[in-house]
């Protein structure tokens, strides 16, 4: 802050002093016998120097130390301050990158990234601000006669008292000095803005200052142009910068630039006489050009596309009366109109440009400049016509040569950033830079870097995309192209549009739908279809569309009651409707319809549009038709099957009755039962037979014949008949099943069948048995139940021939013997042998009389195959 604002001591009436003649005054504070150790030489040579004041403080011994209106400041946030404060929040990036876990490989690279810009910043902030403070050590050594050592300590102690930073009391002690342009302008800055916050307005003198020293320091234009930007410019909003040096044929050539990418400065390194451009305009014009915006004057100029309505200024650049360029200047929104002390600012730094343009030598013809390598400058060509957002990526090696990154070195005019970020910030940083993310899982750098190694292609679809804003991941999903051309490295991505997405997922279904839309205009007679709709009706889309008026002459007249039914309901109602009719199609095809559409009224109620879809629905048509006959047919074959299995349960129940009629046999109790399939279909071969032989004998037998249905029950017949014949032979119940084995494998069609046959001789009381493949009957004697000791036995039908072993037990009085099929016991989730032991559980508590015994047998049975039964029952009397 100069001198020139700060108050005296207040006198006796209490109001503080100002002496309006008063020049600047240099920073430094008055030295009191109580102040800092500064050595009277100090204050002498600062009294007596050119930047002493008359009647400042240093011209009143006893005057007041330096103090402010606002009471002693705190350490400005000059550059040098910020240091230490990069350096303190840098770890803070280390805690947390946009929510990724500092441990992860790309927490540490955002971090890692995040650390270096801020330590980057640092260093140029403190390397710009050791010249002016090297700059003002001079100065004290010149004017004290003093060592550097003793005016750097000196420095430092009036910074001390003054309570400010040493930059800024240097940039007060080199204004003090120097009385240029550059101070000028400082001062009236700081005069226009006394009632701001006085760390502002000793920035601003810091900055110009800045800018100065880099301006100085630096070895070309170009260095001129990224001090400007960085030191001066960057705060009043600017994006880029150029320096054109101006040529005696009235040409410009491009001396300088900062923020604009290198493709773009290669296109504009050279204008020709008489090009009417911005920066022609700046030459011409002395007070030079300050544009709201590029875009309403309509002139070319370098980065016309970045920024194509943002503000431009162009000032001639020139000293003593000679312009040896102009400095123009680019915001990337309208300009608005400045303050005179930004004015004088922006042409200090013109002034400022104009001194390294004096010793600016324009290139020769011929000689080698710096350009774009001729692969990347093709890729920006190619970029530039896509329609999709591209980057053109050039490697980026170490000092040791290996490949570090990708610089972007060109977007194109489709690029949209994942994260919304301008062009400009993007083209010109570096891949990881840029997209820290890009070393995450989406793995975007490791495919760049495999492709430039390689050269093979990569394409991948709904890749998911990364950016970090302000420690705030975004994403996006994109398809990605990446591609090696020489040494560039072409990246495409197409940002996923969730509005065309939903438009094709859309057109797809009504074509698996075979859906098609239509809207008319009531008032104007617009008709509107889509592409569905013309296929459809058979029709080019090239043709006209057919009106709802005109549909009825479309369809089939029998259909044409229908749809002016539904024409009514529509546009007189003016209610929703649909109806289904027949479309004959121009080819001679005729399709199924269904249409459906809904009125668009406004807001009198009067009929606008109306809208509505037709689908065709003559599969669906013919799968009913189809449905039907065969719903028709099954029914037919339903009723016949029924029939049939009518007829069968009543051949099965002539043949074979739940009961007959009892035996007269002495001694002897005879009892059958036989029940049927709970389900009609299920008509099955069981079988029985209890008959007195000729002989005296009595034939008891079941069996059962595989399979279900009439065919298993006209085996039945055959096998109970041929076995009743078989039997008045007088053979034993062996021989009759052998004999009964080749009648089922010859003479039934090779059906299989099982059996048991026994003959009781009444006289004996005995009885011989044989089985084929059957269960062995069960002999209840008292309270014990238990089945005969089995014979062996194959099953009916099985092989030709066949022997069967014939086994002979003596019964006694009272005894009950069992034969039964295995619809009694058979259980499908349960083993044979369990059922089995049921059975005899059941047959142990025998009842009084035989027919009971068979009944409860019947009662308590577990069966759930839903086949039929037969009990064949004998008591000994």
């Amino acid at each position: 802050m100069s001198m020139s604002e700060q108050p005296r001591e207040p006198d006796q009436g209490g109001e503080p002093q100002r002496d309006s003649a008063a020049g600047p005054a240099s920073a430094f504070p008055s030295v009191t016998s109580d102040g800092p150790s500064a050595t009277p030489e100090a204050q002498r040579a600062l009294s007596d120097g050119p930047f002493a004041s008359h009647d400042g403080p240093f011209a009143s011994p006893d005057g007041p130390p330096f103090s402010s209106p606002d009471g002693p400041r705190a350490e400005a946030d000059g550059p040098l301050a910020e240091v230490g404060g990069a350096s303190a929040e840098a770890g803070g990036a280390f805690e947390e990158v946009g929510g990724v876990s500092p441990a992860s490989p790309v927490g540490r690279l955002a971090a890692t990234v995040e650390r270096l810009s801020r330590e980057v910043r640092a260093a140029q902030a403190e390397a710009e601000g050791r010249a002016l403070i090297e700059l003002a050590k001079g100065v004290l050594v010149e004017r004290l006669k003093c060592g550097p050592v003793q005016a750097a300590r000196q420095l430092a102690e009036l910074a001390e008292q003054a309570r400010v930073t040493p930059l800024e009391l240097a940039v007060d002690v080199i204004n003090q000095a120097a009385r240029d342009r550059m101070s000028e302008v400082t001062d009236a800055f700081l005069a226009a803005t006394k009632a701001a916050d006085g760390a502002e307005a000793d920035s601003a003198a810091v900055r110009l200052r800045a800018a100065e020293s880099g301006v100085l320091a630096a070895d070309d234009t170009q260095a001129v142009a990224d001090a400007l930007l960085e030191q001066a410019l960057r705060p009043l909003g600017a994006v880029a910068v150029a320096v054109w040096a101006a040529g005696s044929d009235g040409s410009l050539t491009l001396a300088g630039s900062a923020g604009f990418s290198p493709a773009e400065a290669t296109r504009w390194r050279y204008v020709p006489p008489d090009v009417v451009t911005v920066a022609r305009r700046g030459l011409i014009e002395r007070e030079g050009q300050w544009i709201t915006s590029l875009g309403e004057t309509g002139l070319p100029s370098i980065g016309l596309h970045y920024h194509p309505d943002g503000g431009r200024v162009a000032l001639p650049a020139g000293t003593g009366g000679r312009i040896h360029g102009v400095l123009e200047i680019a915001w990337p929104a309208p300009l608005t109109p400045q303050p005179p002390q930004v004015v004088r600012q922006v042409e200090a730094l013109a002034e400022l440009c104009a001194h390294t343009l004096e010793t600016y030598t324009p290139p020769q013809a011929g000689a080698q400049e710096p350009r774009v390598l001729p692969d990347a400058a093709e890729l920006m060509d190619l970029a530039d016509g896509l329609h999709d957002p591209a980057l053109v990526l050039v490697p980026h090696l170490d000092g040791d040569g290996h490949l570090a990154d990708f610089r972007i070195q060109h977007v194109n005019g489709r690029f949209l950033d994942p994260a919304g970020r301008p062009r400009a910030v993007v083209s010109g940083a570096l891949l990881l830079e840029a997209y820290p993310m890009a070393a995450g899982d989406s793995e975007l750098f490791q495919r760049v870097e495999r492709v430039y190694a390689t050269g093979e292609p990569f394409r991948a679809r709904r890749m998911n995309l990364t950016a970090l804003v302000d420690q705030v991941p975004l994403s996006a999903v994109a398809d990605i192209s990446i591609s090696r051309h020489g040494t560039a490295v072409l990246l495409i991505w197409r940002i996923e549009d969730e509005t065309a997405r939903l438009a094709s997922l859309l057109q797809h279904a009504q074509r698996l739908g075979r859906i098609g839309g239509f809207e008319e205009n009531v008032l104007t007679g617009e008709i509107t279809w889509n592409g569905q709709l013309f296929d459809l009706y058979g029709r080019p889309q090239s043709s006209t569309p057919v009106p709802l008026e005109e549909l009825p002459s479309h369809a089939h007249p029998d259909d044409g009651v229908s749809i002016r039914r539904f024409l009514r309901t529509l546009l007189h109602h003016r209610r929703p409707a649909a109806a289904a009719f027949r479309l004959q199609r121009p080819d001679g095809v005729t399709r199924h319809i269904r249409i459906v559409a809904e009125p668009v009224l406004d807001t009198d109620g009067r009929l606008l549009l109306v809208r509505g879809a037709c689908q065709d629905i003559s599969a669906q048509h013919w799968t009913e038709v189809a449905l039907a006959a065969t719903r028709d047919q099954l029914a037919h074959t339903e009723q016949q099957a029924h029939e049939r299995n009518r007829l069968t349960l009543q051949l099965q129940h002539a043949i074979m009755p739940p009961t007959q009629a009892p035996l007269q046999v002495t001694g002897l109790q005879v009892a059958v039962r036989y029940r049927p399939a709970e389900t009609e279909q299920l008509v099955g071969g069981d079988w029985y037979d209890a008959v007195v032989l000729p002989s005296g004998f009595v034939l008891l037998c079941v069996g059962d014949v595989a399979g279900h249905g009439i065919e298993a029950a006209t085996s039945m017949v055959v096998l109970r008949n041929a076995l009743r014949g078989l039997a008045v032979t007088g053979a034993g119940p062996g021989q009759l099943l052998s004999w009964l084995n080749i009648v089922a494998h010859h003479l039934t069609g090779s059906v299989t069948a099982t059996a048991v046959c026994g003959l009781y001789d009444p006289v004996r009381r005995t009885m011989r048995w044989a089985r084929a493949g059957h269960l062995p009957p069960v002999l209840v004697r008292g309270s014990e139940a238990a089945p005969l000791p089995l014979v062996r036995g194959l099953l009916l039908g099985a092989v030709p021939e066949a022997a069967y072993e014939e086994a002979e037990i003596q019964l006694a009085a009272g005894d009950t013997l069992l034969m039964y099929t295995d619809g009694l016991v058979e259980r499908r989730d349960r083993p044979v042998e369990e059922s089995l032991t049921h059975l005899l559980t059941t047959a142990r508590t025998a009842p009084s009389t035989l027919d009971q015994q068979l009944d409860r047998l019947l009662t308590y049975s577990k069966s759930d195959t839903d086949d039929d039964t037969c009990i064949v029952g004998i008591r000994v009397g």
